[in-house]
């Protein structure tokens, strides 16, 4: 399914759903951060996707970055809530939703890097290197305060 990303768009389509999801921001002993670029939309982000009926924040956080990376991973804290209706997600079977993202920190447990058909790359980022890839406002936002170790409490918007 292709996917379109509207951020402070007055032209973006009118939201028909908000579905929670979760991100998980993974950084090695290097201090490299995990990401993968997609599939849908061509952008670089951290692994994470839908919430399943049934799952919690964490499974779901668990299961997504497997799918997605190939890592198992353990879930260590709340990088913070994301909730902005200025990004607006089109998808091709009409579906256009707000953004509503739960965005964790974990480590790595197990596993080794894969792709999957919602990622068509993934790598170790080192973080002063991410202003070379193409990376939505939105997901640059959860990075960055995933990667601020001066924030002791999760971020909130």
């Amino acid at each position: 399914m292709v996917r379109s990303d509207y951020f402070d768009d007055p032209a973006a389509p009118r939201v028909n759903s908000v579905v929670p999801s979760v991100t998980v921001a993974v950084q090695d002993d290097a201090g490299r951060l995990l990401l993968i670029h997609r599939t849908d939309n061509d952008l670089w982000a951290l692994p994470g996707g839908g919430i399943d009926p049934g799952e919690t924040v964490r499974q779901a956080g668990i299961r997504e970055t497997e799918e997605e990376t190939g890592y198992r991973v353990g879930i260590t804290g709340l990088v913070g809530i994301y909730t902005d209706p200025r990004h607006v997600i089109v998808y091709s079977d009409g579906e256009v939703r707000a953004q509503f993202s739960i965005c964790m920190r974990g480590v790595v447990t197990g596993g080794t890097a894969r792709t999957s058909g919602e990622s068509s790359e993934v790598v170790w980022q080192p973080v002063d290197r991410l202003d070379e890839l193409d990376i939505h406002p939105s997901m640059r936002l959860r990075i960055d305060h995933a990667v601020d170790s001066s924030r002791t409490q999760p971020y909130l918007t």
